[in-house]
């Protein structure tokens, strides 16, 4: 038991429930700063900047000048219905992104009530006891007290990044605990695990209260995002320009220079394309929760954009193309094998060391697939044998590295022995190394191990020695070890798998498998799936590449077999040099440089180190190879629809900026107002932003190639075709208008009609985008099967209906009513 001016805690039970109800009630959440940028008054400033916003405030202005308070108010009710449309976006988008942030919030496990479980980060309370990971971010400041080989980085904290060591121990009650026992919220732990007792959280913690904030990091926009804002910014440069240049002309024609200033305005209004900020944080929002819903977390917004270029997928084997649900399948001693099979009921004396020794190389309470294996297969074999030593305690241990794949752990027993037992397991050639086996030993050892990888086995070796209680060599080089055998397991593929991978080679994109394991089970495992699996390259070739023959290997072969860590990087570099889009799956913190590296690093969520989950711009919410897959298609199908929307905006600007701007050039009475302009962008914005946001992807969407690396977002052809649409509708509107005109000579008559006209024109222009665009975007849905256009539609002919046929709507539209009283 430890207490020390926290609830009594039993380190082997953790809290009760009405402990940690009572703990939260005091100390609250466990977060250091829970401001959001997504908060409505953020979003409200945001919007109040825009251009847009700015200009009809002038607009307003002008009518009070001119005395035309009906006008100005009306005005200032369309202003208050354009920033609510806005700002109503813009928290959709932040509720959708703040939804999504919860999904991907550091998570703990803790101990309650007896037993093991996962909790939000956020919901640990002092007293807990809670289980630290390599890889993961210590949840809250907390005294160790049990370490495993525990190192961490406080790097957040002191700045310095060279790991600390931290050990277990006993406190007593009352006193200080010393540093090398203290863990701190936010710190990395790099390798080992532990388990500590939290003494702090959230604005309690050192990180609080040094002010630091782990939860405020603002996203950075998406470099498509960066050019729209430059381009809004451009165009309301060239709107400035040309609001002085129309009001001089207007001045010029009809000696006035208010009403000039209006036409200026009306212009600038015209000319703007502020739906296009809109478009991108709608879209990338929408789209990433569209993306969470296969089970892919959006972690960096820009990732969406890459999606749709990928040309390499490059994933690890075990977890992604296999289930992670390991096995014990094979044994072997002295040249001697055995298959075990769910069924086998009992396993011959002479294998029962082989998994004595493995079980007491692992983990003593395992948090990985494999390990946990190994420990059933123990249960199931060795009851009742005398093997399973409970009563041994865990004295020493040697952790596997790049260097050495192998691990050792030292036991003390507890018979009058007066020896450690040593249990040692690791890729077979470093056991083999460790044995000092000759040649011809190692070889026959290397050559079962080839057998049972070739049957798609992950393969291990286990060895056993003693040691004399003293001083601990300083590596395990230093026992003198003797090999006991081979252990294969088994990991099923997932049966979704072979049809993932042919649906990304129809989409032009490469699989690349690059695994730790033998050549021969990634090529048993890459048979099955539908990887080519005629060249492999294994890590000892990599390592004699130069980098022109590495680049040449990254395009030749698909897989890449008994690879370090370090060596994906390098594989992944050697891709991005060949000009590949590339993706990457990682879970480990030697991951975490790869996955930086690739255009698009995936996390693998369930069983993947928060460092890789951090540094990666795609978090899998499920370890599944598929979701990959679906997100590729939906970043292509976002993509598509994005460009729709853009189209769409230059297109409908067109015949607007025309109407603001050439009757007053041509001396005709001004065509539009600055109210006709925001009634326009009443009908735009929801047709950029939820009507082409809707739009379903196309059925040969994952049959066309990746797009090109230097492809742009406004394509040249695209564009003129818009522009072409654009400014056709305006000369039909224009021309009806003069025609109006010159016939009945009634500017409010003509101006109503023109108007009317001009509507329906947009309205054609969201039909015929698509075919403008090149875009196959629907597939056999086409765009009338879209609810959110007939939504969109019915609302534009209700309100078209309303301010052309109500006289006293119409009025304030500088309209005539066109009702059968009017």
């Amino acid at each position: 038991m430890e207490c020390a001016q926290l609830p009594c805690v039993d380190a082997d039970r953790g809290l009760s429930t009405l402990q940690v109800t009572q703990q939260r009630a005091r100390h609250g959440s466990n977060v250091v700063d829970a401001r959001s940028r997504g908060d409505w008054r953020f979003v409200l400033a945001d919007v109040l900047r825009e251009p847009m916003f700015l200009l009809l405030l002038a607009a307003s202005g002008v009518y009070f000048a001119l005395g035309d308070r009906t006008e100005a108010l009306t005005l200032c009710a369309f202003v208050l219905g354009v920033v609510s449309l806005t700002v109503y976006q813009s928290r959709r988008a932040a509720r959708v992104l703040d939804s999504l942030r919860e999904l991907s919030a550091p998570r703990a496990e803790v101990l309650r009530d007896g037993e093991r479980r996962w909790v939000p980060a956020t919901e640990l309370v002092p007293g807990d006891i809670a289980f630290v990971d390599e890889g993961n971010r210590v949840p809250a400041d907390g005294i160790v007290i049990e370490a495993h080989e525990l190192s961490v980085d406080e790097a957040l904290l002191t700045g310095e990044s060279t790991p600390i060591d931290k050990r277990g121990g006993d406190t007593p009650a009352g006193a200080d605990a010393s540093t090398d026992r203290l863990l701190y919220l936010g710190s990395m732990v790099v390798r080992g695990q532990g388990r500590m007792r939290v003494i702090a959280t959230g604005p309690d913690t050192a990180l609080g209260r040094i002010g630091k904030s782990l939860g405020d990091i603002s996203e950075a926009p998406s470099p498509l995002q960066r050019q729209a804002k430059s381009l809004v910014n451009g165009f309301a440069l060239i709107a400035l320009l040309l609001v002085v240049a129309l009001s001089v002309i207007y001045r010029w024609r009809f000696e006035q220079w208010l009403p000039g200033l209006l036409a200026g305005i009306t212009l600038a209004m015209g000319i703007l394309p502020e739906e296009i900020p809109v478009i991108f944080a709608v879209f990338f929002a929408l789209g990433a929760r569209r993306i969470a819903g296969e089970g892919v977390l959006t972690r960096r917004m820009n990732a969406i954009e890459t999606l749709g270029q990928t040309s390499v997928l490059c994933v690890d084997k075990t977890g992604t193309l296999t289930q992670n649900r390991m096995s014990v399948s094979a044994l072997s001693i002295d040249g001697r094998m055995l298959d075990i099979g769910p069924d086998t009921a009992h396993i011959e004396e002479p294998f029962h060391e082989l998994i004595e020794y493995l079980v007491l190389a692992s983990e003593i309470d395992p948090v990985d697939p494999m390990e946990r294996a190994f420990h059933a297969v123990g249960r199931s074999a060795l009851a009742g044998t005398g093997r399973l030593h409970t009563d041994w305690s865990l004295v020493h241990e040697y952790a596997l590295t790049p260097e050495l794949p192998a691990m050792s752990h030292a036991w003390r027993t507890q018979s009058d022995s007066a020896y450690h037992a040593i249990a040692c397991k690791g890729a077979p050639e470093a056991v083999c190394a460790l044995c000092r086996m000759s040649v011809t030993q190692t070889g026959q050892v290397l050559e079962r191990a080839r057998n049972m990888a070739a049957r798609g086995l992950r393969v291990l070796g286990v060895a056993k020695s003693e040691y004399l209680p003293g001083e601990w060599p300083a590596h395990q080089h230093g026992f003198a070890f003797a090999f006991v055998g081979l252990v294969g397991l088994s990991d099923p593929v997932r049966p979704e798998v072979a049809g993932a991978i042919a649906e990304c080679r129809t989409a032009g994109i490469r699989v690349v498998m690059m695994t730790g394991d033998y050549a021969t089970t990634a090529q048993a495992i890459a048979s099955d799936v539908g990887i080519d699996n005629r060249r492999v390259v294994t890590g000892r070739d990599l390592a004699s590449m130069s980098g022109a023959a590495l680049r040449e290997a990254v395009n030749a072969s698909e897989i890449f077999a008994r690879i370090s860590p370090g060596q994906k990087l390098q594989l992944v570099n050697a891709l991005r040099e060949n000009g590949e889009i590339v993706a990457m799956t990682g879970d480990g913190v030697n991951d975490a440089p790869a996955l930086k590296a690739a255009h698009i690093g995936i996390a693998m969520g369930l069983r993947g180190a928060e460092v890789a989950r951090e540094v990666a711009a795609l978090v899998l919410l499920r370890d599944d190879f598929s979701p990959i897959v679906a997100a590729i298609r939906l970043g292509r199908r976002i993509y598509a629809n994005i460009v729709l929307a853009i189209n769409f905006t230059v297109a409908v600007h067109i015949p607007m900026v025309a109407a603001a701007t050439l009757p007053v050039v041509a001396g005709l009475p001004p065509m539009l107002a600055p109210v006709h302009i925001v009634f326009l962008q009443l009908i735009i914005d929801p047709v950029c932003s939820i009507v082409f946001e809707n739009e379903p992807g196309a059925r040969n969407l994952m049959r066309l190639p990746p797009r090109p690396a230097q492809a742009r977002l406004l394509d040249a052809r695209a564009l003129a075709s818009s522009a072409v649409a654009g400014t056709l509708s305006a000369l039909l509107v224009l021309a009806a208008y003069a025609t109006l005109l010159r016939l009945d000579g009634e500017v409010a008559r003509a101006r109503t009609l023109a108007f009317v006209l001009l509507v329906l024109a947009n309205v054609a222009l969201i039909f015929v985008t698509p075919a403008l665009s090149g875009l196959a975007t629907t597939g056999d849905r086409p765009l009338v099967r879209n609810r959110y256009l007939w939504i969109v539609l019915v609302g534009t002919v209700v309100s078209l209906t309303l301010v052309t046929c109500v006289p006293s709507l119409a009025r304030i539209f500088g309209f005539v009513a066109l009702s059968g009283g009017a």
